[in-house]
């Protein structure tokens, strides 16, 4: 994107809200008073609850970095059918995107994630869902359906969450069975059939004794892009008209809540996914050679020849039982949980056709199979009830992983089209079984020394395991060749036994204004790069990262009608874990000396009238990777540089060959946007019916944003903008809503991941236009 254009985009953002803030204001002071919005008390916010430290408590009196995003607000983001990655640009300091469909979302937290696209890929940001740690990539991807509230925790969590939390987490709290009868349903219908029902219902089946909630989530968008590739592939493409871009999502849960008595509360929770749809499309050559401008390319249409036009299918299925009993002094607590998944994604990664490509021929159909997946997890924690000064609580954590998956890529067919999720005859095919299984002990303490100072302390010792086995690989098409090197191991083992600890003071210099500061440890478990050996190579391995991160930040509520809180940071991490590509694409582990960080995070809120909600998040962002010995390998194809790279390089021989590395010393961390803004406006108009008539909008921005290791001038987003609008009517009792809406609103074509050899692009969901409606009973 120009930086005209930006400029231009930006104004029309600016002056959006700003007139929708002005005339807000002038029509408000004719207008009847109205009834506060249920979020609301009287003419203020509502106060927060989080549960960042494991306990129910104030987002105002927690001293850690936490953003909160409500279920509301989430599924309002959502009526367009996006996904997780939704949450992208609404938090600061959190980004996300993915190359592999919406079965693999890759999340980075100021600055730090993982880029790497294998099924076994270990991520420094950690899911969490109704308590339950989600580490497997496909398992992050389990959609948030029915879900009460959304906190962001940012910097290292070890104490309390254990490893590859060096970023953070992200924890969702679905809403639970009560004793009452209740529930909500949110449906839309917009652009190319796009259809989404979320809701939920619940309440006692045994008065005091037991409750349920059920509830679902439907989603549904029709094939919108057009392949416009005019043959037949070696696997039998064809192209046509919205033969990719749609998705069918299915999912169900349900909850039974026991309380047989006072002091003892079961949770037995049970839940179903069945998705399919198109796997993430690449645009083959949407990049041109020295530049960043990717208008010429459509985003509804392209030409491939390969891959049967990406399908994707996933099942996942899950259970949990969440026990708490009451002893008085304190609460034992007991957490099993069992996933298990299996389904399959496949791309033409070059994203184009061969024939339009002389000389550069499009070598790229890739699949991954995830035969099968079980996990499972079992948290035992005790924690105080005291409400005195001291509190406490200690717990333990076992952790096990165990998968098959498969890999084929191949650059020619010999055999008719797939018709059952599998790539015939391919030119390279592996079979890995990858075990991860960790145990930890952890504990906190919280004495509040004096009425205005608390002190924490935090501390877990972890080890983590991991072990990955190659079971089969073949070569040629006929299946009969293992080419894998004789001399490297086809089992790799690596294990690590590491502390995490954090220590924070909140000090409340008033009811309104506190002060805080927390030095955190933290560190993410050996890894381990099995997909290599689909190019006959051996597996790449990185030894376990740790992380020293430095916070201070300030939680004020000068009004009853105004939060602000604001964060400064900086960290160091040691032995980073880093994903490039060879000159195949495929992912390259390997450990830099460390990274360097500095930023900031801000947000607040603010009712300045009844009628009008304003929030407004921002972040800034400086990272650096510092280690002069270590070069990652740049785009290439066929022995040609496609980019232009403008680090030092060297030429280095792989695999007989010689291939150009680039020197990243100096560079930032890639996904890691220098500034993020986002911006929600809301204005309800009071009608003599009691109901009201409302209008809002939200907006979000992205800095300049590195893509990949190095530095070229094609692979980076700068000005990336997206911007939603509602307006609709809620009636008196705020029950029941109906808008029109729009998501992406002004059709932005923003660029999210790049395949580096091709040239080619991936960008963002496009407009969708439609309508609403959510009820609530109770």
């Amino acid at each position: 994107m120009s930086k005209i254009m930006f400029a231009r985009k930006s104004l029309f953002l600016g002056a959006a809200v700003g007139a929708l803030f002005c005339a807000g204001t002038a029509v408000a002071q004719d207008a009847p008073a109205a009834a506060a919005p249920e979020a609301a008390s009287g003419d203020g916010l509502q106060d927060i609850v989080v549960t960042a430290e494991r306990r129910s408590e104030n987002l105002q009196k927690v001293p850690v970095s936490v953003a909160v995003v409500g279920g509301e607000d989430l599924r309002s983001f959502q009526s367009g059918g996006e996904d997780i990655l939704s949450l992208a640009g609404r938090v600061p300091g959190l980004y996300a995107e993915t190359t592999t469909g919406r079965i693999f979302p890759r999340f980075y937290i100021r600055g730090l994630g993982n880029i790497d696209f294998y099924l076994g890929a270990s991520q420094p940001v950690s899911i969490i869902q109704d308590d339950v740690v989600l580490e497997h990539v496909v398992l992050k991807s389990n959609p948030v359906f029915d879900v009460n509230q959304v906190e962001v925790l940012r910097g290292p969590q070890g104490s309390l969450f254990g490893r590859n939390t060096t970023a953070g987490i992200i924890k969702f709290d679905t809403i639970r069975p009560s004793q009452t009868f209740d529930g909500r349903v949110a449906a839309s219908y917009g652009t190319f059939n796009t259809v989404t029902f979320d809701g939920g219902i619940g309440g006692p089946i045994v008065q005091d004794k037991i409750a349920f909630r059920i509830s679902g989530l439907y989603q549904h968008r029709d094939d919108w892009v057009d392949n416009r590739f005019t043959g037949t592939g070696a696997d039998g493409t064809r192209g046509g008209k919205n033969v990719m871009g749609g998705f069918d999502e299915r999912d169900v849960r349900l909850q039974l809540l026991f309380t047989p008595t006072e002091n003892l509360s079961i949770n037995v929770s049970g839940h179903a996914r069945d998705f399919s749809g198109t796997s993430t499309i690449f645009h083959r050559g949407a990049l041109k050679l020295g530049s960043n401008n990717i208008e010429g390319e459509p985003r509804d249409s392209l030409a491939q020849d390969e891959a049967m036009n990406n399908p994707q299918a996933y099942k996942t299925y899950g259970a949990s039982v969440n026990a708490a009993y009451d002893f008085g002094f304190a609460t034992l607590t007991s957490i099993t949980a069992y996933e298990t998944s299996h389904g399959y994604s496949r791309g033409d990664t070059d994203g184009g056709v061969a024939q339009n490509y002389p000389g550069r021929p499009a070598y790229g159909q890739s699949q991954g199979n995830l035969r099968d997946l079980d996990q499972w997890t079992q948290e035992v924690r005790l924690a105080s009830n005291d409400s005195g000064p001291f509190k406490w609580q200690v717990g333990g954590m076992y952790f096990d992983s165990r998968d098959d998956t498969e890999f084929y890529q191949r650059s020619f067919f010999l055999t008719g089209p797939d018709l059952n999720g599998t790539l015939p005859n391919p030119n390279n095919f592996v079979r890995l079984h990858d075990v991860n299984t960790s145990w930890a002990l952890f504990g906190q303490l919280s004495y509040q020394v004096t009425p205005a100072l608390t002190i924490t302390a935090g501390g877990r010792i972890t080890e983590d395991k991991k072990q990955t086995r190659l079971v089969r690989s073949v070569k040629n098409a006929a299946g009969t060749t293992d080419s894998f090197p004789s001399t490297a191991p086809r089992f790799v083992e690596l294990k690590d036994t590491q502390p995490s600890w954090d220590v924070s003071a909140l000090y409340e210099a008033s009811p309104d204004f506190s002060l805080y500061a927390r030095v955190a440890r933290g560190f993410r478990g050996p890894t381990i790069q099995g997909r290599s050996a689909v190019f006959n190579s051996p597996f790449t391995t990185a030894n376990s990262e740790t992380i020293m991160s430095y916070e201070a930040g300030i939680k004020t509520r000068p009004f009853s009608n105004l939060r602000f809180n604001a964060t400064g940071f900086t960290y160091r991490v040691n032995d980073i874990q880093l994903n490039g590509n060879d000159s195949n694409g495929n992912g390259v582990l390997f450990n830099a000396d460390h990274a360097n960080a500095y930023g900031f995070e801000a947000e607040l809120e603010w009712r300045p009238i009844r009628n009008i909600s304003i929030s407004l998040g921002g972040s800034a962002l400086h990272t650096e990777i510092k280690d002069k010995r270590v070069y990652a390998q740049v785009c290439a194809l066929n022995g040609v540089v496609t980019c232009t790279v403008q680090n030092p390089t060297i030429t280095r021989p792989v695999f007989g060959a010689p291939a150009v590395f680039a020197q990243i010393d100096g560079q930032p961390l890639p996904n890691a946007p220098k500034f993020q803004i986002d911006a929600a406006v809301r204005y309800d108009i009071p009608l003599w019916t009691g109901g009201n008539l409302f209008v809002q909008t939200d907006w979000n921005v992205q800095g300049y944003t590195n893509l990949v290791l190095y530095k070229t001038r094609e692979f980076y987003a700068d000005g990336n903008l997206e911007g939603g609008l509602k307006i609709g009517y809620t009636t008196s009792d705020k029950k029941y809503e109906i808008a029109a809406f729009a998501r992406n609103i002004t059709n932005e074509k923003n660029l999210k991941g790049v395949i580096e050899n091709y040239m080619a692009a991936v960008f963002n969901e496009p407009r969708i236009i439609g309508i609403s409606f959510s009820g609530k009973l109770r």
